[in-house]
């Protein structure tokens, strides 16, 4: 299928592995030029030397927790006169902890890391999209914004926050030909995945595989998704063909949240 968007420009951020690095591929596949954004320098050279070398790829670093970072890195864009049509906000995520035990320290933290950027590179990029009458923001959320895990307090909360940004901005910038969602992963075969399965095997003295295991059987699907398939979707909701979606969630869970 031709999504219409060979020619685009896109930036992801947390693209250097994972949901980011295979959303990074999608849009490169459906002829995006993408300028991929990651702490990480060396995760940015892996992700280069992991697709075609004439992809149109442009690699950057920025530490998404440091407000002032975030800003230098729209502003080179800004400054290099580069036309930002799709914006894919991927974040990384806060450590397991319950709701009575994080700090508000912790939450503050977490804060500018997981949402403040967002917000910021979403109020640099978004109105130039409406000017242009074109533009897609996509954002990664987590199951646990519908369903919310137990132990990542911090991450079910702040995540949600992102839900009712989201869907208040496409209120407000459908009209302008831009839309607005989020992306729901369930269990996606991430490091992020694999790190909580094992801080989850710590806690209850087992081990990760045990973890891994138990957690497939509450799938229906009865695996743990591909990146890839993350990736699609993302991909699909930056495109031409996706312009009347618009204020809504969408999962890619294997059928994992139980609620409809």
């Amino acid at each position: 299928m031709d999504l219409g968007i060979d020619g685009r420009t896109a930036v992801v951020t947390a693209a250097g592995g994972g949901l980011g690095a295979a959303s990074v591929r999608a849009l490169l596949n459906a002829g995006a030029r993408v300028i991929a954004s990651d702490i990480s320098a060396e995760a940015l050279e892996a992700l280069r030397e992991s697709v075609d070398p004439q992809a149109a790829l442009t690699t950057m670093t920025c530490d998404l927790s440091d407000h002032d970072e975030v800003g230098r890195f729209g502003d080179r864009l800004v400054a290099d006169e580069t036309q930002v049509d799709i914006l894919v906000n991927i974040t990384g995520g806060p450590p397991p902890s319950a709701a009575m035990t994080a700090t508000h320290r912790v939450w503050e933290e977490y804060f500018q890391a997981m949402v403040s950027p967002i917000l910021h590179l979403a109020e640099r990029f978004v109105p130039s999209m409406c000017d242009r009458k074109w533009g897609r923001i996509v954002t990664s959320t987590s199951s646990g914004v519908v369903q919310p895990i137990p132990n990542l307090a911090v991450s079910n909360g702040l995540r949600l926050s992102l839900l009712g940004w989201s869907k208040t901005l496409a209120s407000e910038v459908a009209q302008h030909g831009v839309t607005s969602n989020i992306v729901i992963p369930g269990r996606i075969a991430t490091p992020r995945i694999f790190a909580l399965n094992e801080a989850k095997a710590k806690r209850d003295g087992t081990t990760a595989d045990e973890v891994s295991a138990a957690s497939i059987t509450t799938i229906p699907a009865g695996r743990y998704g591909k990146p890839e398939e993350f990736g699609d979707l993302v991909a699909f909701l930056s495109s031409d063909r996706a312009a009347y979606i618009t204020g809504t969630s969408v999962r890619v869970d294997g059928g994992l949240i139980n609620s409809i």
